[in-house]
């Protein structure tokens, strides 16, 4: 290979070393019906399980979700009490499961990135797992950072009212649970994950969890959509136009098993030289 032809390689460290993944709508589309069925399925917890009327129930869930990230986080901050695993049960129990296909596609996508890849959902453990199952996608991701670990049994008294959220007034009630798009949840989802805000690439669907992640000092990349909106460096209509979008996660990967040929060529040069001298 002629001087010139050969790549550059330096010792710098690479832009990139993480990469956290948001679940729903994010690793599968919108059209699957699962956030639908989610929805439903929480309106009826509030109104069967908590005894809200109703015809009450639609615009009491709106704006908790609006002011708090969830419903779950916006009940438990006006009042309500319940059991997070009967919640969670109810809510994520019934959903069609079966809508959700294998995707060999993003797998392999997935796979072929050279940095560390983790979970970042509000969704519980068990619904993380099943739908990872059905997408075929199990083996592909490092960890799951979840409702447990952002919400563990130390913390879960603790109320919690530092949102990053500009729609938010200071004079809300708090809440004890912490989930995006709070300050909160994501530093300590890059507590857990051990990772630099400046070298970890964001994926969501929300809007308003870009836009935290983003005032947080992360890359930001918008899914479902190919309108870049405030807060995302990138968006993607589908996951899978990440290689499109995002060249450079490849790009450093083969960068660096370049080095690794160039050095071990080096050293076996270096040998035979010794040998024959």
């Amino acid at each position: 290979m002629p001087l010139d032809e050969i790549p550059r390689v330096t010792d710098q460290s690479p832009r990139y070393d993480c990469l956290l993944f948001d679940l729903d709508d994010t690793l599968y589309p919108l059209s699957s019906g699962i956030a639908e069925a989610c929805t439903n399925n929480i309106k009826d917890y509030v109104n069967q399980k908590l005894g809200v009327e109703r015809s009450r129930v639609p615009d009491l869930c709106t704006y908790l979700y609006k002011t708090y990230g969830t419903s779950m986080a916006g009940l438990r901050a006006v009042g309500y009490e319940f059991d997070y695993d009967d919640y969670h049960s109810f809510v994520h129990g019934r959903l069609p499961y079966e809508n959700l296909k294998p995707d060999p596609v993003l797998k392999s996508l997935l796979l072929s990135m050279p940095q560390r890849k983790i979970i970042f959902t509000n969704g519980d453990k068990i619904h993380a797992a099943k739908v990872l199952n059905k997408l075929g996608l199990e083996g592909c991701f490092e960890g799951i950072i979840c409702f447990e670990t952002l919400n563990p049994p130390s913390r879960i008294t603790e109320n919690n009212n530092d949102w990053d959220m500009l729609s938010v007034n200071s004079t809300i009630p708090k809440t004890p649970v912490i989930c995006k798009p709070s300050k909160v949840a994501i530093e300590q989802a890059l507590r857990l994950a051990s990772a630099d805000p400046q070298k970890t690439i964001f994926f969501d669907d929300s809007l308003r969890n870009i836009a935290a992640g983003k005032r947080a000092g992360l890359h930001t990349v918008l899914v479902g959509t190919s309108v870049r909106t405030e807060g995302a460096d990138f968006s993607l209509e589908s996951i899978h136009n990440i290689r499109e979008a995002l060249p450079e996660i490849w790009e450093e990967g083969d960068a660096k098993r370049f080095k690794n040929v160039m050095s071990s060529r080096a050293a076996v040069a270096a040998f035979e030289t010794v040998v024959t001298a």
